[in-house]
């Protein structure tokens, strides 16, 4: 269950609003096919091996497929267009659906962990080993085709939902590796691992949960955006020959929409079209990185802004950020 959080969400720049909603709609309808076929195999496996690492996986998957249905429709709405009643689009509903898989995910671990406990003190001897190793290596299988495809949409769309959706299949390949593992050291004669990798797994699972969280509230309250993305607008507005600095830079992320605002420093004697000019190309180079972004930015002539002198122009950039 678990894609690395420092998979990159910046959408990609040339992506437009249709192509980016063809490819979170693409991975969301692969990634609940995937856990739909998982589960039948799983399922057979153990029911036929009666291992408690095999139940692990199982439950893991059909939690997968609710999160899955979950992160389905909470992409299809947070594509839908802003309206009267959200000015600001519907991208949050992401996050709102990464917190709602959280709590499916904990739900899964903390039973898990009572299964596993229970197994540990009372092993019992698992058949059909070779059956079930068949069955994890063929979900280790689908399970890479699915994040190759995933890892494609984030780079593309910067989608907060589908990350945290490959954050549960990530994790899958380490628990169906150490599923694999158990397996193996019970035909020797090894069952009490069974349960050990069954503890193990339960907790990755927690520690995946809390990625999850940690990312989906970031979304839900407004966090600024990374220092070297912050430090990437600030370059970029420096480089206009008229800018003479900024200061109050603000920025989130909603969805896959960035929002960025700033107040742009200018010379006193510019004429207001003029000013709006400078300032409608500072906004053009910033929607050549933030191609998706919603961007305010406020003129504010230089005498009437107190810059301290590290924040001053100097040699044709601005060296700090107010």
């Amino acid at each position: 269950m678990s894609t690395s959080s420092t998979e990159s969400n910046t959408p990609s720049q040339h992506l437009s609003s249709k192509e980016r909603a063809r490819w979170m709609k693409i991975a969301t309808y692969a990634s609940t096919s995937v856990a739909a076929v998982l589960i039948a195999a799983k399922l057979v496996a153990w029911v036929w091996t009666d291992s408690v690492s095999l139940l692990a996986t199982l439950m893991d998957s059909c939690l997968d497929a609710i999160a899955s249905l979950i992160t389905l429709f909470a992409v299809r709405h947070a594509l839908e267009p802003a309206d009267d009643e959200h000015r600001f689009g519907h991208g949050k509903a992401e996050a709102l659906a990464g917190l709602a898989q959280s709590m499916f995910i904990t739900g899964s671990a903390l039973f898990l962990l009572l299964e596993a406990s229970s197994r540990f003190f009372h092993p019992q001897a698992i058949e059909g080993s070779n059956i079930g190793i068949a069955v994890m290596i063929f979900s280790i299988i689908l399970t890479l085709g699915l994040l190759t495809l995933q890892r494609h949409v984030i780079r593309k769309t910067g989608s907060t939902a589908i990350a945290a959706d490959a954050l549960h299949y990530k994790s899958d390949l380490y628990m169906n590796a150490s599923v694999i593992l158990a397996l193996v050291l019970a035909v020797y004669g090894w069952q009490g691992f069974d349960a050990v990798f069954g503890v193990g797994i339960a907790f990755y699972i927690l520690y995946s949960a809390y990625e999850i969280i940690q990312h989906a509230m970031h979304d839900l309250m407004d966090h600024e955006l990374s220092d070297d993305e912050r430090q990437h607008i600030r370059k970029i507005v420096s480089q206009h020959p008229q800018a003479h600095g900024m200061h109050d830079l603000r920025t989130r992320k909603s969805g896959s929409t960035v929002f960025i605002q700033l107040h742009l420093e200018l010379d006193d004697s510019l004429p207001l079209i003029e000013a709006h000019r400078i300032s409608d190309e500072v906004e053009a180079a910033l929607m050549e990185s933030y191609p998706h972004a919603e961007i305010i930015i406020h003129e504010d002539p230089i005498s009437a802004v107190s810059i301290p002198e590290p924040f001053k122009r100097t040699g044709g950039s601005l060296n700090a950020d107010a």
